[in-house]
């Protein structure tokens, strides 16, 4: 298949759709997702919603996906830990670099990274919280 640039939702669609196949069947943090979620076509949709407001800085998504995470690791008995958030961007960043190029491209595995430095902190500092009650 002939890399593409990442330029409208399709695109988007193609990158999280792919992505969440490789997720979901990884033994190390599939089960995560598997367990969490009910209904993968809404959270697709959701979260094709998120990168491309994200990439193309149109206002689709709406929601708190770090309070989110923080709270399915609470759910997940704090066992969430930043060795999956590395497994969870390689999957993103090899997703991406076998199937896309250009800018965007670049950007979406930049944001990824950078998002996922976010919610681990959001996840350590939750996890804090509840420790000081």
């Amino acid at each position: 298949m002939a890399k593409v640039q990442i330029e409208t939702r399709k695109e988007v669609r193609l990158l999280v759709t792919q992505f969440y196949e490789k997720v979901r069947k990884d033994a190390e943090i599939g089960h995560f997702f598997n367990e969490a979620i009910d209904d993968w076509p809404a959270h697709i949709d959701k979260l094709v919603d998120f990168w491309e407001t994200n990439l193309f800085f149109v206002q689709k998504y709406k929601g708190n996906p770090l309070m989110v995470h923080a709270e399915l690791d609470e759910k997940m008995y704090h066992k969430i830990s930043n060795y999956h958030f590395g497994i969870w961007l390689r999957h993103w960043i090899e997703t991406i670099d076998a199937n896309f190029v250009g800018a965007n491209a670049e950007k979406a595995k930049q944001r990824a990274r950078n998002i996922s430095v976010r919610m681990f902190m959001t996840i350590f500092e939750h996890r804090k919280h509840l420790h000081s009650k």
